[in-house]
């Protein structure tokens, strides 16, 4: 086999592979026919098609050789901006404070605690011994025993997002025998501390299932104690903020409904909270005598609403506490997307003008104010430690492009803030950075928030980085960890840019209703006038803008590269969800029934036609094509490996230039790529270093 031939030239020239690819798949829908001829490569237990994946990598590393060295340089310096060791902020529970560390070098974390007021350390759960002799790991959950003497902790071993719950013994150490297998992930303990509640995922990977189980006692005796029939719903479990109740949740793209039991009483036979009604969607905490509710039953951008925990109403008889506490005011404007209960306060998180806001409501004067953050871009999370209810103090996660991220503990009565803890990230310096957010006029005139990242000295021209999303309602982050890498880019002269574009929430959830179904190519244009803007307005050379996304990201600079194949001049897609068409009309696949409210359903013509008219596999055309960076991986569940294989094969078949296109697969992985702090790394040095090259 000849070194230099690319995978194309190895499909055309490899018998068993050639015999394969002329198998026709003739496909037929609302009175078209036409084939697919890279169908076959859904046979992943076809060995032609390995050797083609396999073929495919070797290339990936012949391509890659000669930026070896802007590699290792690269993944030099991104490694060298995560802290060596590392520690969370204590958080405080009940008799002890609990937090998580990197030890040097550890590619994992250790989950530890102490005794208020002592200094030694307990670790109740070393993710590194876990993961030893394993190619991957990711923890998917970990829950602590009301009593503090037990965890239970969810393990996937190969990406495929299958998990297996163990339950340790903290007095101990030891983990038990039985193993909760084909979990989500998602489980929550009872008040008794032996029962724990966990969802399971059938066939198709979608959780549906709500088992009880007792600790001790086989899985086989595990009692169902809820099931939702319902292909387009997904299940979860939860525990009030104040500890007293266990939600059941169902989740489907629009639509919610809530079960619900005492903690006290794991036995008990589950209640209601709201029936299901197509396009409500809400979310339920507790505190006091009241449940909070978070619903779009009157407004789309959410408002809150109280009744009864003793005798909860239905839904319309829900209280509406905005116009009690003066909140109601400009609802337009602000979107609430959570809300989280403390004893005294009820915590709003917003979304005002394209940014992240809390607002803090009293639940005793009945008054609410708006928390303020001083970077013209940032992200503000409430942090997942907050453990304690009876406490006047919140801890959020901040961090903006120019502020790596902090922990911060905000007094809810005093209004004041202090900081737990800082990243610190060696050799950096906020001084030298400029972070700005523009304004970019859309085709249809709409104004689409951009946020710019650049050096204070750097000189107009040079190249650009554009990134997006898109999709499900998801707003992407202007957080310091969307940037951590990128500065390996914007140091060497880059501007990068996000571009929130319709399809997101961070304008509203109309912002979302306008970037999907029958508007999606709202979406496209979108992150295309970013991509103008940054070139109309001198920021970037036209020859030297390169743009990335992943998984529906993907989709998206696979489609916009479509729409404008001159515009890019470099693109890197990550799992990307390409073969759009294809897959919406596949209802045997996993995830395909659920995607029918994002995307619409081709069996409706509406949406055939639409989706024909962007998917990016169904719409390459024979041309140049800009340089290209491709990642897949073989576990892949919620993108098929085959999706960007398809399309890899169809740009190799189409294209009349020779620039480089390089496509990985990650065969011990899944969606989200390679795991661990630093593995991860080593794929986005890769992809620098392929932009560095192609926008030189």
């Amino acid at each position: 086999m000849n070194k230099k031939q690319s995978p194309s030239k190895l499909w055309l020239e490899s018998k068993p592979i050639n015999a394969v690819v002329q198998k026709k798949h003739t496909i037929r829908k609302h009175g078209l026919t036409w084939s697919d001829p890279y169908f076959w490569l859904r046979e992943k237990s076809n060995p032609a098609v390995m050797r083609v994946l396999e073929a495919e990598n070797d290339h990936f590393k012949r391509e890659l050789r000669p930026l070896k060295k802007t590699v290792d340089r690269l993944f030099r310096e991104m490694k060298r901006r995560v802290p060596p060791a590392d520690s969370s902020a204590p958080a405080p529970w009940g008799p002890y404070e609990y937090r998580s560390e990197f030890r040097k070098g550890a590619q994992y974390r250790r989950h530890l605690r102490r005794l208020c007021g002592s200094k030694k350390d307990e670790i109740i759960l070393d993710e590194n011994v876990v993961a030893r002799g394993k190619k991957y790991f990711d923890l998917g959950g970990l829950t602590i025993s009301p009593d503090h003497q037990h965890i239970a902790y969810a393990a996937d071993f190969d990406g495929s997002e299958k998990y297996s719950i163990r339950i340790r013994n903290l007095e101990t150490g030891k983990d038990s025998s039985e193993q909760l297998v084909m979990s989500s992930g998602s489980m929550i303990w009872a008040s008794d501390c032996r029962h724990l509640f966990y969802v399971v995922i059938d066939k198709n990977l979608r959780p549906y299932r709500v088992y009880r189980h007792e600790r001790g006692r086989p899985a086989k005796t595990d009692v169902l104690v809820f099931e939702e029939k319902d292909p387009q719903q997904f299940v979860h479990v939860s525990r009030s903020s104040s500890g007293q109740f266990i939600f059941i949740e169902s989740h489907g793209k629009i639509t919610s409904e809530i079960w619900y039991l005492r903690a006290s009483d794991p036995r008990a036979d589950l209640r209601c909270f709201a029936k299901r009604d197509e396009g409500h969607e809400y979310s339920v905490d507790h505190a006091g005598d009241r449940f909070y509710i978070l619903s779009n039953l009157r407004s789309r951008n959410f408002q809150v609403f109280e009744t009864s925990s003793h005798r909860p109403l239905s839904a319309k008889g829900w209280r509406l506490l905005d116009a009690k506490t003066g909140m109601s005011a400009k609802t337009d404007e602000v979107y609430r997307v959570g809300l989280h209960a403390f004893k005294g306060f009820l915590v709003l998180q917003e979304r005002y003008r394209g940014l992240p806001q809390m607002r803090i409501l009293d639940l005793t004067t009945q008054r609410n104010h708006v928390v303020h953050f001083p970077d013209a871009a940032y992200d503000v999370d409430i942090d997942g430690a907050n453990y304690e209810f009876e406490t006047d103090m919140l801890r959020l996660t901040y961090s903006s492009p120019v502020q790596p991220t902090q922990t911060l503990a905000y007094n809810m009565k005093t209004r004041r803030f202090a900081v737990l803890k800082e990243e610190k990230v060696k050799g950096y310096d906020p001084r030298r950075y400029r972070c700005e957010r523009v304004m970019v006029k859309s085709h249809d005139g709409t104004r689409v928030p951009m946020t710019l990242l650049s050096l204070r000295s750097r000189k107009p021209g040079g190249p650009g980085y554009l990134y997006g999303y898109g999709s499900y309602g998801y707003s992407m982050p202007d957080s310091f960890g969307m940037i951590r890498s990128a500065l390996s880019l914007v140091d060497r002269g880059f501007v990068y840019a996000i571009a929130h574009i319709r399809g997101g929430s961070e304008m509203g959830r109309k912002w979302y209703d306008d970037g999907k179904f029958l508007k999606k190519m709202n979406t496209f244009k979108d992150f295309i006038a970013c991509g103008d803007h940054l070139i109309r307005s001198g920021l970037v050379d036209k020859r030297r803008l390169g743009c990335a996304g992943g998984s529906a990201g993907g989709m998206l600079v696979g489609a916009s590269m479509n729409l404008r194949p001159e515009l890019f001049s470099a693109v890197a897609a990550h799992v990307p969800f390409v073969d759009v068409l294809n897959t919406m009309m596949d209802a045997s696949l996993p995830l395909t029934p659920i995607e029918y409210k994002e995307w619409g359903n081709p069996a409706e013509k509406k949406y055939f036609n639409l989706i024909r008219k962007y998917s990016p596999y169904d719409n390459v055309q024979t041309g140049e094509l800009p340089y290209l960076f491709i990642t897949a991986g073989l576990n892949d569940p919620r993108v098929t490996y085959w999706e960007p294989a398809k399309w890899v094969a169809r740009l190799r078949e189409r294209r009349t230039n020779n620039k480089m296109l390089m496509f990985k697969i990650n065969t011990g992985a899944g969606h989200f790529g390679a795991s661990g702090r630093f593995h991860h790394l080593v794929e986005k040095a890769e992809e620098y270093a392929f932009m560095l090259k192609a926008l030189s």
